[in-house]
């Protein structure tokens, strides 16, 4: 038998590289970090807060895909709930991140423009508020002892431009982060031209 006959050859099937990884897990690090910075963005209305820690999970997700965006907004808010013992707002996290990070970086990870980026957040925003609407609406009643008429009622002077107002300064929070830290994430070998 031949030497070429009895080498066997391994591939990694691994989806993520170790540096991924440890990249993917700082950046949930900071999306913890920042979910403890809580600024209320409408007067009147100080029970609704904006945190920075859907950022984060939509850099993991523009630099190494949707699945890893999701992941890392998904650990974010699982710490933060398992830190702060919020059951309700844990899920509202999930479902906001997802809706916000899933369709940004599906758009922006078929054509990695500056175009693309914008159009991704664009939808990305606008799914983010459509969940945060619904979830409000699912979620609401059932912690916070008020009927779903009264939530109804809150929908268009305070949830829908909180809401809108939040998924705008995400956006535009990810647009200058990511273009300040897409170099140090992305080998240059893995680099497109126009990123």
């Amino acid at each position: 038998m031949s030497t070429d006959e009895t080498t066997l050859a391994f591939t990694n099937t691994n989806r993520w590289e170790t540096r991924q990884i440890v990249t993917m897990a700082l950046l949930a690090a900071i999306g913890v970090l920042l979910s403890f910075i809580e600024i209320p963005l409408m007067p009147g209305v100080p029970y609704l807060k904006y945190d920075p820690s859907a950022v984060p999970a939509m850099v993991s997700g523009f630099s190494f895909g949707p699945v890893a965006g999701v992941a890392v907004g998904i650990v974010t808010g699982l710490i933060h709930g398992l830190l702060t013992s919020n059951f309700w707002g844990t899920i509202m996290v999930f479902v906001c991140t997802t809706a916000f990070v899933l369709p940004a970086a599906l758009v922006y990870g078929k054509r990695r423009t500056f175009k693309s980026a914008m159009v991704g957040l664009g939808l990305g925003a606008v799914c983010m508020v459509v969940f945060a609407i619904i979830g409000n609406l699912l979620v609401t009643p059932l912690y916070s002892g008020i009927g779903i008429e009264a939530v109804l009622s809150m929908i268009a002077p305070v949830l829908l431009p909180f809401n809108i107002l939040k998924s705008l300064v995400n956006a535009a929070l990810t647009l200058v982060v990511y273009k300040s830290v897409s170099n140090l994430l992305t080998p240059k070998k893995k680099q497109v031209r126009g990123r």
